[in-house]
Formats: C-alpha cells, sequence, structure tokens
C-alpha cells in the first residue's frame, strides 16, 4: 500500500512537470480587472458592490474559527483536522480583507492578496479531505506541503506571469473532491454537504465568467462578479453547517453505494406498484366475466 502511495505521488509530478512543457504559458489578462460593475454606490468606495460582497467570508470564517475551538464544537477528533480546519477559517476569513482590498483597485498587485488566501482555503480542504477519506496520517503530514503549494503557485504566477500552477491548486480539488466524496467511503455522516459546496463554487464561476451577460440582463442591477462573491461564500457556509450536524458514520457506505440502493429500492417499488395494480385489474375482470 505504501508503495502505491509513492508511484500515485511520482506519477501526479511527473504529469505536472508533463504538462508545464507542453501547454503554453497562460498570462494574466489586462481585461480580467475590467469588471461589469465600476459604481461608487456610497461613502466613494470604488466599485462599491464587488467590495461589500465579500463581507460574508468575514462572518463565515469567524464563526467557523470561533466553533473549532468553542467546547470543541466541530468535534474535530482526528489528527490534523483542527489545523486544517483552522487553517480553512483562516482563508475564508482572509478573503474578505483580501479580495475587498483587490477590487478598491483591481491590478495585479492587489490580485495577490486576492488569491493567496483563497489558495490556503483551497489546499487545506485538500488536505482535511485525505485525512477524512484516504489516510489520517497522510492527510496531516500533506497539510502543509499542499499549502506551500499553493503559496509557491501565487508566487510563481506574480514573477513568471503565469497561470498554469495556479490554475492546478485551484480547479485539482474543485474536480476531485466531489469525485472522492462521491466513490469514497465517508468517516462521516452528511457527506453529500460537500456536494452542495461544490456545486455553489461551480456556480460562481459560472457567475465570474459571465459577468457583463449578467450585470446586462439584471439592468445594471448587480453583476456576475457580485454574485461569483456571493454563491463562493456559500461553500464555507454548507461546509460549516456539515460540521455542526455531522456525527460518525457507523454505515459507511459511499454516496455511489447509496445511490445505487436507492435506485435499486425505487424500482422494487415501482414493480411492486405495477404488479399490485395488474392484480386488482385480473380480480376486476374475473368479477365482470362471472357476473355475466
Amino acid at each position: 500500500m505504501e508503495k502505491k502511495r509513492w508511484i500515485a505521488a511520482g506519477a501526479a509530478l511527473v504529469i505536472f512537470v508533463v504538462l508545464m512543457v507542453v501547454t503554453p504559458k497562460i498570462p494574466q489578462a489586462e481585461e480580467y480587472h475590467d469588471f461589469a460593475d465600476q459604481r461608487k454606490l456610497f461613502f466613494g468606495i470604488s466599485n462599491t458592490l464587488n467590495v461589500i460582497s465579500n463581507i460574508p467570508f468575514f462572518f463565515v470564517g469567524i464563526i467557523g474559527l470561533v466553533l473549532c475551538y468553542w467546547r470543541n464544537y466541530f468535534q474535530l477528533s482526528l489528527q490534523g483536522e483542527l489545523v486544517g480546519w483552522t487553517l480553512f477559517y483562516l482563508g475564508v476569513t482572509a478573503v474578505a480583507f483580501g479580495s475587498s482590498y483587490y477590487h478598491l483597485n483591481p491590478n495585479d498587485a492587489t490580485l495577490v492578496w486576492d488569491r493567496l488566501p483563497m489558495t490556503v482555503a483551497f489546499t487545506s480542504i485538500m488536505a482535511i479531505f485525505i485525512i477524512e477519506r484516504v489516510d489520517e496520517k497522510k492527510g496531516t503530514i500533506s497539510l502543509l506541503p499542499l499549502v506551500l503549494a499553493g503559496v509557491l503557485s501565487i508566487m510563481y504566477w506574480r514573477y513568471f506571469d503565469d497561470l498554469r500552477p495556479y490554475a492546478v491548486v485551484q480547479f485539482v480539488p474543485c474536480i476531485v473532491i466531489p469525485i472522492m466524496a462521491i466513490i469514497i467511503p465517508p468517516m462521516y455522516t452528511h457527506s453529500s454537504y460537500w456536494l452542495w459546496a461544490a456545486g455553489f463554487y461551480l456556480l460562481a464561476k459560472v457567475a465570474e465568467a459571465i459577468d457583463k451577460p449578467i450585470y446586462k440582463w439584471t439592468h445594471q442591477i448587480v453583476s456576475g462578479h457580485t454574485l461569483k462573491h456571493l454563491f463562493a461564500a456559500m461553500v464555507p457556509v454548507f461546509l460549516t453547517l456539515m460540521l455542526a450536524k455531522r456525527t460518525i458514520e457507523l454505515d459507511r457506505r459511499s454516496l455511489l453505494t447509496k445511490w445505487k440502493i436507492y435506485l435499486v429500492e425505487v424500482k422494487e417499488r415501482k414493480f411492486k406498484s405495477n404488479s399490485t395494480e395488474t392484480n386488482i385489474d385480473v380480480e376486476y375482470t374475473a368479477v365482470s366475466t362471472t357476473t355475466e
């Protein structure tokens, strides 16, 4: 098993190196900073809605941090869990400040402080998931390297104007975590909340991509980027709800297995229902024939 893990890690590293060699450099486009909604609505705040829509991150992050330590409300028992979730909520809280700072004056230099806390949140979540679903020890050990890899991806982008490493850090967890949530048996209940969180993150990326069309469709009321912030803030909201509600999963079956069982039960109920209706029709026909 240990050998297989090293082989998997080595294969991942080789794939990353190959991708860096064969794929073209991805520079940061200047158009990225040209957001649809640039209004100063009050107090002279530039890009007002894009700034204040970061406020939910602050409150969710602070609440999560408090509950991590208040009477062990989340019942974090595994080695590394407390550190992992602490880093996640610190990253979420810092997003409120970093993203607001960036949107006050959008440019590459301020964008660093927007992406840095998000990267800490992404990478810490990946380590947490490894702790819960794969291996407690390996997940705990991976926490620091993953966070450092995220930080280095930001530095690489800033100094070499190449977004490829950052894209890997951002999107790999978004793809891997939902898949792992579906196919790997969970240690805790309420595993579906991971999928809700992934769904809201997907909505956030879609809203970001159609920033200007949304602004036009809503008659200049709200832009896609503002909605992106609100959708993205729902990710830590659902993860916090999951932590508050979950307990140790006694019946450790993956979501995929549970869905298969549910589908079988639905088919069985439908079959029984059809059989019952057929029997009633047969009995009714028999009675009608006898009466005649």
